[in-house]
């Protein structure tokens, strides 16, 4: 092994030689090069063979290659180029060939590999970095689509990108993306032929005559074949849209445009998708051919309105046809979006606002809403005041989804923001048909209505319900609001007694024995005692992952005026006991920077 070494150091001598020669490297610089390389040829030539190894080696003459670039450009000096980069690109490529080739199923290394030599090697070699990485991985379309890209867009070979699409194609028969990207290919060649065209007639060559431009090429009918043969396989409405969105990229592809649109309404009437598009297209529909433009702000708005209003008609068209619930949504989500647009228009604003009513109401008659639709609803109801039909459509939607948190939730903002009566009473017949985990937000709207609206006692009343009917994970938000509250409205004695009544009702948050420490902080006379108890009792509860509770414990002693500097050996101690894996490490680094921050 050591001769193979000797070998490989030897050949990187005429590099080095000339790097010292021109003056890019002094000769301190070269023998540290020459160590550095000994040591990596050692890992990559022993008989245990490491994947980082490799990495490494590649990496270190990547940024050989940069520095040599940026030491080239300081001194301008543009030589020599085939004995020192061209020798070291080709050492790089052996590594990567050695590496694939042990690690084929490695993608990550592949990719590395194609990086690396679509940036520094030949444009032939990557050819065959591609055709090697595909013989191996065959399944990964994504892979096909790269080299296609790179053979048509950088190697400007579209015949070779055809190949491959073709090739991916017989792996992948039903594969939506390489339909996708091929089609585009297609359309990209046609185009790509059509401006050189173009060019030769502008300059009226003679070339032109022996140049053969087909007519069904430069139509894009190769595109169009893809496109029927695709369609064929892979049905449905959004395929079929995606096609119709990347032909219309191409301003010369419109009959084709219109025969994928055509096919589109022919094919798909029953898909939502289809009436979605159909209808959202004539926002961008203009003005009719001899129309004056608008100008003023006012007819501006008055064509969106138009447009808008076409919108509406085929939508109103679709769930007739169509009367189901995606249809809605996308008629409804259709209303929202425009109604959302900033205008300075107030008719603009008050006829978004009309139409997108009119939907919700429609949708909701026909018993066709989600869920989540109707929290839309009243969302937008209560944003525009207006409150009693908030509260019909919030009643409507308890009464339809029942074991919803959501809608009970909403249901009783309603009631909150309209201020009305019969919360109390709303609150506990959500309870009567929820699971105790998803009533939490109730119980927190709940309590935070009662500290604006009533007394101390009655806020109190319900927090302390509430821990007691939510138990488990989702019972630790409302314990920290719990003691918030303490603290807001009765100060450090209150907030130490809540804290005291709960601290034996398991699971706490690491922030609800963080925020007790912080309210002693925060009193004139900060006992050191009661620090002391609130880190140990979060220590109980989290001493075994949270290094940071152990360094701040640390620190206090440290700090504090009556803080005992020489119990913090015995925490250290005890923090390496109970921290486990990770956290013991990023304690003892945290704990040494702290250290060396005081020398």
């Amino acid at each position: 092994m050591a001769e193979i070494i000797q070998e490989r150091i030897e050949d990187r001598i005429p590099e080095l030689e000339q790097l010292e020669r021109v003056g890019l490297f002094s000769h301190a610089e070269i023998k540290a090069i020459i160590k550095k390389a000994s040591d990596l040829e050692y890992k990559i030539q022993r008989r245990t063979l490491f994947k980082e190894d490799f990495i490494n080696y590649v990496q270190y003459e990547i940024n050989l290659l940069e520095l040599i670039q940026r030491r080239r450009t300081r001194i301008k000096y543009s030589f020599k180029r085939d004995e020192i980069e061209n020798s070291i690109v080709h050492r790089v490529q052996g590594v990567f060939r050695r590496a694939s080739a042990k690690w084929k199923d490695d993608v990550q290394l592949w990719l590395s590999y194609v990086v690396f030599c679509k940036k520094w090697a030949a444009k032939e070699q990557l050819s065959k970095v591609f055709s090697a990485m595909l013989a191996i991985h065959s399944n990964k379309p994504a892979l096909w689509i790269m080299a296609a890209k790179w053979e048509m867009e950088d190697r400007l070979s579209s015949e070779s990108a055809r190949q491959l699409f073709l090739r991916a194609l017989r792996f992948h028969p039903e594969c939506p993306k390489l339909y996708q990207e091929y089609f585009r290919m297609e359309l990209m060649h046609a185009e790509k032929l059509r401006k050189e065209k173009q060019e030769l007639e502008k300059a009226d060559m003679d070339d032109l005559r022996n140049l053969d431009y087909p007519q069904e090429i430069l139509k894009g009918e190769l595109a169009r074949i893809i496109y029927k043969n695709s369609v064929s396989i892979i049905k449905g409405a959004e395929f079929h849209v995606s096609l119709l969105s990347i032909a219309q990229l191409f301003d010369f592809a419109k009959d084709l445009q219109k025969e994928i649109y055509d096919d589109l309404q022919t094919l798909h009437t029953d898909d939502p998708l289809t009436w979605d598009y159909v209808a959202r297209r004539e926002l961008e529909i203009a003005s009719k051919p001899g129309e004056e433009q608008p100008t003023t702000k006012s007819a501006k708005a008055l064509e969106v309105c138009r447009r808008e209003d076409r919108c509406s008609a085929v939508y109103e068209e679709a769930v007739k046809t169509l009367p189901t619930g995606p249809m809605w949504k996308c008629y409804i989500n259709f209303c929202l979006e425009r109604f959302s647009k900033k205008t300075n228009s107030e008719f603009l604003r008050g006829k978004r606002l009309e139409r997108t009513m009119i939907a919700f109401r429609k949708a909701h008659g026909l018993k066709l809403l989600s869920e989540s639709q109707y929290k839309q609803w009243i969302e937008l109801l209560l944003h525009q005041e207006l409150f009693r039909e908030a509260s019909e459509v919030a009643v409507a939607g308890t009464d339809l989804f029942k074991d919803s948190g959501t809608m009970w939730q909403m249901r009783l903002r309603v009631l909150i923001d309209s201020q009305s009566p019969g919360v109390d009473k709303l609150v506990e017949e959500a309870f009567l048909h929820l699971k105790p985990q998803a009533c939490v937000p109730l119980w927190i709207s709940w309590a935070e209505w009662t500290e604006g609206a009533k007394s101390q006692e009655d806020t109190e009343a319900v927090f302390k319900k509430a821990v007691l009917a939510v138990m488990g994970p989702d019972s630790v938000t409302l314990k920290d609001k719990y003691l918030d509250w303490a603290y807001r409205s009765g100060g450090y004695k209150k907030a130490r007694a809540v804290f005291k009544s709960l601290q034996e009702s398991r699971p706490f948050s690491v922030d609800f024995f963080r925020k007790m420490i912080q309210f002693e902080k925060e009193q004139e006379s900060c006992k050191m005692a009661n620090l002391r108890e609130f880190y140990e009792r979060a220590l109980r509860e989290f001493g075994s992952t949270d290094s940071d509770l152990w360094m701040d414990y640390i620190k206090e002693e440290l700090n504090h005026p009556l803080g005992r500097p020489e119990n913090c050996g015995q925490i250290y101690w005890r923090a390496m006991k109970m921290l486990q894996g990770e956290s013991a490490e990023v304690f003892v680094a945290k704990h040494a920077m702290h250290q060396a921050g005081h020398q």
